[in-house]
């Protein structure tokens, strides 16, 4: 019920709202001190009114950064790709799930992600815990488990909207919380857990 919320909210939002707030976006993130350091980013590439990335990703790949973006796997977990340029990306259809922009070149591997300074992670809301609202088809979370498994210990952030940091979200006993999350209007850091 509350991802609809959250969806709905982002239905009403116009092509020139999610361009001006990708490139708002951008300009906060770069200020995080984690990406100014990072030499490998894990990030994705946005769809339809989730707040827009390539601004980002374009940035950061002109900052010489190593930027990795997934590929959906039949089993929903994620293999990774490098960003070469918005031209190596396919739009790939998952059945009946949205189309997907994702790397056309080689395949890394899904342990690719645990090589990544900072993971740039999509959701749909975070609470003052850092806890973040995801869209409930565990792919992130799956990640998220690889990373711990492994020892990496990444910054993780979330790109949202500014009505988006909220009170509280639910949570489960395999969530983990982010460090920070960046929106169009300033970056909100959680306590380190």
């Amino acid at each position: 019920m509350l991802r609809q919320e959250f969806l709905a909210v982002r239905n009403r939002l116009t092509a020139d709202d999610v361009r001006e707030a990708g490139d708002a976006l951008a300009d906060r993130a770069l200020e995080l001190p984690e990406l100014a350091h990072a030499r490998t980013v894990a990030a994705y590439v946005s769809v339809g009114t989730e707040p827009g990335t390539l601004a980002l990703l374009d940035a950061l790949r002109a900052r010489d950064v190593r930027v990795l973006l997934p590929a959906l796997l039949p089993d929903n977990d994620l293999d990774w790709g490098a960003y070469d340029g918005e031209g190596s990306l396919a739009r790939v259809q998952h059945g009946g799930k949205m189309a997907l922009f994702e790397p056309s070149g080689e395949r890394l591997g899904p342990d690719a992600v645990t090589a990544a300074d900072v993971v740039l992670l999509p959701g749909l809301a975070v609470d003052g815990r850092g806890m973040r609202l995801g869209r409930g088809g565990g792919s992130y979370d799956r990640v998220l488990a690889r990373l711990e498994r492994a020892g990496a210990h990444p910054a993780l952030v979330v790109l949202l909207y500014d009505s988006e940091v909220v009170d509280h979200v639910p949570a489960e006993a395999h969530d983990r919380p982010v460090r920070a999350a960046v929106t169009p209007s300033g970056l909100h850091r959680f306590p380190e857990n």
